[in-house]
């Protein structure tokens, strides 16, 4: 019986979709998942549905719990992780802070103040995990859905671990394109490339015609446009559509939420399209539901249709060699060639019996290229920090941040940083209690004289100019 361990899996309708998943898929019916949490109060819940499910719909799966990482994943043949490092109280932390300062986020998970932080608290302990999995179980293929999942993917390539990193940005693209061409996304051939959450659609054909003339037209329309403004401006001036909503994509980048005026005309949509903390109000409710009510007992025991995760299809490819064709994260190392080799790029992958393979995309189109690595920029700093400890690091990422550096001063965001650190410094152990570096504060009185400093004689002739212009 293969084993599946699932590494935060008090995360209920995820932790349960991906299992149903899995049962659901032919030949993958005896499968025993061991449900790890540090808390078995909803891996409790999950548990004892699911053994419903399994004897109304006779399996031979197998569910255990425990709250002992290295007992899960001793002997696994799959390693799911799913975990957020701090819960609902990090969270609130890394979307409020950054508010007070004038940095309003929708869903701050991928970048931004929230972003690194969440990157800061988590990557230490996808490390140990990675270091468990050495020891416990090589052969293990580890499937990451722990955002922020460029910096985590990134960080893991620095392992010796087998693993890629899964979205579902791209499923949910394809569907509105296909919405909005008119063209079932079954039969809509695509190639897409980038980053994690900014992806680029190199490619979109339906049977050799380019569909995307007809993208573009509709993009004009009035009713589709407002749909999507934040992509839809990303379109128009940057030639492709990217994979990620209009709610995430508007804080990666410097010009929808810098300022009121910008997020009333651009962030306006329902269901995360731009609304401040969108995605910590929602968990909010989630978590208060279900520590109110166990909804799982009432739901029925049915197995539905494989949702869009790739998961149960991934670990079908592995495990009979029918091929898998899927949007990953790995460690770049070519496959994107005008990305940094050791980022974590998103592009075209394969799984079959022998593995998960990447494939070679090549070069984006340049000014795809330039707002990735406005990115990549950040990611690069953020894991640096997330091992070194080192605050000044924090600030020096959170700095590079596209939407912080449109808000704030850099003595601002150090002043943030600060305040960040000390509020989540007991999941941040590698800080201990170090903290930024003041930012000295020099008064300057009116009317100083500036001081004389010698003048090259070949820069006299700009400092002449300053004269006459007085």
């Amino acid at each position: 019986m293969r084993r599946v361990a699932i590494i935060g899996a008090g995360s209920v309708v995820f932790c349960k979709t991906l299992i149903m998943d899995i049962m659901a898929t032919d030949g993958l019916e005896e499968t025993e998942f061991v449900l790890m949490a540090p808390s078995s109060t909803n891996t409790s819940r999950v548990k004892n549905y699911l053994d419903r499910v399994v004897a109304d719909n006779g399996l031979h799966s197998k569910i255990t719990i425990t709250t002992d990482r290295r007992e899960a994943l001793a002997g696994a043949n799959y390693v799911i992780c799913s975990f957020q490092i701090g819960g609902l109280g990090a969270f609130e932390l890394d979307y409020k802070i950054p508010l007070k300062y004038g940095v309003d986020q929708c869903i701050g998970d991928t970048l931004g103040p929230g972003g690194v932080f969440r990157a800061l608290r988590s990557i230490p302990v996808m490390l140990d995990v990675a270091k468990d999995m050495e020891e416990l179980c090589p052969k293990a293929i580890l499937l990451n859905y722990v955002n922020p999942m460029a910096m985590i993917c990134w960080a893991l390539g620095e392992t010796n671990i087998q693993y890629v990193g899964l979205c579902h940005g791209v499923q949910t693209t394809l569907d509105l394109i296909a919405g909005y061409t008119g063209v079932p996304k079954e039969e809509i051939d695509f190639t897409t490339g980038g980053i994690n959450h900014m992806g680029w659609f190199l490619k979109i054909e339906h049977r050799g015609k380019d569909l995307y003339p007809l993208l573009r037209e509709k993009f004009e329309l009035p009713e589709y446009y407002v749909n999507e403004k934040v992509r839809g401006e990303v379109f128009r001036h940057f030639g492709y559509f990217m994979t990620e909503s209009t709610g995430h994509l508007s804080e990666y980048v410097p010009w929808f939420r810098h300022s009121a005026k910008a997020l009333e005309l651009y962030c306006d949509e329902p269901a995360f399209g731009g609304e401040s903390g969108a995605a910590y109000k929602w968990s909010a409710y989630v978590a208060d539901k279900f520590q109110r009510t166990d909804t799982l007992a009432e739901e029925s025991t049915d197995l539905p249709p494989r949702s869009i995760e790739y998961c149960a299809y991934i670990i079908e490819a592995l495990e009979t060699g029918k091929p898998f064709k899927f949007s990953g994260n790995l460690r770049n190392n070519g496959m994107i060639a005008n990305l940094p080799e050791d980022c974590c790029a998103e592009g075209p992958v394969f799984a079959d019996r022998t593995g998960i393979h990447r494939t070679i995309v090549g070069e984006l189109p340049p000014q795809c290229a330039a707002l990735n690595m406005t990115n990549i920029n950040v990611q690069r700093l953020t894991v640096l920090a997330a091992k070194s400890g080192d605050p000044e690091t924090v600030v020096q990422a959170i700095a590079m941040d596209p939407l912080t550096s449109s808000v704030l001063t850099l003595k601002e965001i150090r002043e943030m940083v600060t305040e960040m650190l000390d509020a989540e410094s007991e999941w941040l152990p590698q800080f201990g209690n170090r903290r930024p570096r003041p930012t000295p504060t020099i008064p300057i009185p009116e009317n100083v004289e500036r001081a004389e400093v010698p003048i090259d004689p070949a820069l006299a002739i700009f400092s002449r100019f300053g004269e006459l212009a007085k």
